[in-house]
């Protein structure tokens, strides 16, 4: 059997049949430590945003509202904290290809690598009321890149928005598509992630959904492929939205 084929049953009939769903992205979450969190915080607090590297000329983020809106560099190759985190989202990097492409050898007996990762920019992202990011993909020096998004800081107010529970939504307590929140409409400070392009009818045509809403948690990390499409939606209130950023290179030899 192929990683496509599903289980096959019989039906009353006789007749086998299979169901084959294809896949169209792989998402992966991770959990930091709040320890580390605060780590990074403190970090980015007392060396990051004073060294004030601006980074904004290359990203396309709208991060300007606010005094303290900004979008700064995180250095990676400081020999210290910025070093040590590299080390973890190339990591991290790995156990993506792994679960995307399932267990290869990184190191075979001659210790010939067979896949490396490199962490190529880190920045981080400070929000405040009014900013946003609009819909756009990341570059990587290999053909084969992939991208992270940590959040490090939500303000209550994001905190607060609720999501459909998945009991909810079986039982069809919020119908039609759920793209938006249950048609409610409330992703303020939410990252938005497109793989395709199609509408809210499109779910009851029996077309699989094509983007999603990521509530900002503290400690949550996505990582994904470099090319997804992806954007943050602005906010309302007092507070900062701030969020930790990576391009990792991956090469397969």
């Amino acid at each position: 059997d192929t990683a496509d084929d599903a289980e096959v049953k019989n039906i009353s009939t006789g007749i086998s049949v299979a169901m084959r769903n294809k896949l169209a992205v792989n998402i992966m979450r991770a959990e930091i430590p709040l320890n580390i969190i605060d780590e990074l915080n403190d970090h980015i607090d007392e060396v990051v945003v004073p060294a004030a590297q601006d980074l904004s000329g290359g990203l396309v983020g709208q991060i300007n509202q606010n005094e303290k809106s900004g979008q700064w560099v995180f250095p990676h190759d400081d020999g210290g904290p910025g070093e040590e985190f590299a080390t973890i989202i190339s990591t991290l990097g790995k156990e993506y290809i792994k679960q995307t492409l399932g267990e290869i050898d990184f190191e075979d007996a001659a210790n010939t690598k067979k896949i490396t990762t490199d962490v190529q920019t880190m920045w981080t992202v400070h929000s405040y009321a009014g900013d946003y990011n609009p819909l756009h993909d990341h570059g990587t020096r290999s053909y084969m890149g992939l991208s992270c998004i940590l959040f490090l800081k939500v303000p209550p107010q994001i905190e607060a928005i609720g999501l459909p529970s998945e009991e909810m939504i079986a039982a069809g307590v919020t119908p039609g598509f759920q793209g938006l929140n249950g048609a409610s409409g409330a992703v303020d400070g939410f990252t938005y992630l497109c793989w395709g392009v199609n509408g809210m009818r499109d779910v009851n045509m029996l077309r699989p959904i094509q983007e999603e809403y990521v509530k900002p948690e503290v400690g949550t990390m996505i990582i994904f492929p470099a090319w997804l499409r992806h954007a943050v939606m602005p906010f309302s209130g007092e507070g900062e939205r701030r969020t930790f950023s990576a391009n990792i290179n991956v090469y397969m030899y």
